[in-house]
């Protein structure tokens, strides 16, 4: 990083994302301000910004569908007095993960005793003598 932020590609590689996505999230409404732009007219990322992308990643690998993490974004931009607002997208998107998350594990429980069973056919016999 510069001290003037960082480009969108450094930003990109940063974050663990193409620049497509960075330039999405922001054509969508989903950062939290308009990126500042450097003097040659591109963006310019700062810490800020790579934090806020980072919790939309977060809140999108959870599987939080695009209006909802616009809402929650809408929401934060608009300032103070909206708070239970958004306590309230992110209770229902954590109730949603725990859902996804039981589910889950209850699938991984199958498969492991089913990995047990051919692990248990396919163990060598002990010779009785």
């Amino acid at each position: 990083m510069s001290s003037q932020g960082w480009s969108i590609a450094e930003a990109a590689d940063a974050l663990g994302l193409s620049v497509d996505t960075l330039r999405y999230y922001e054509r969508d409404g989903l950062l939290l301000r308009p990126v500042p732009r450097g003097g040659s007219g591109h963006r310019r990322y700062e810490e800020v910004d790579l934090r806020w992308v980072e919790l939309v990643t977060r809140l999108r690998s959870t599987g939080m569908p695009i209006r909802d993490v616009r809402r929650y974004a809408d929401l934060v931009r608009a300032g103070a007095g909206n708070e239970a607002d958004r306590l309230d997208v992110l209770r229902n998107h954590r109730d949603q993960v725990l859902r996804q998350l039981a589910e889950v594990t209850t699938h991984l429980a199958a498969i492991e005793t089913k990995i047990a069973t051919y692990e248990d056919r396919l163990a060598p016999r002990e010779k009785t003598a």
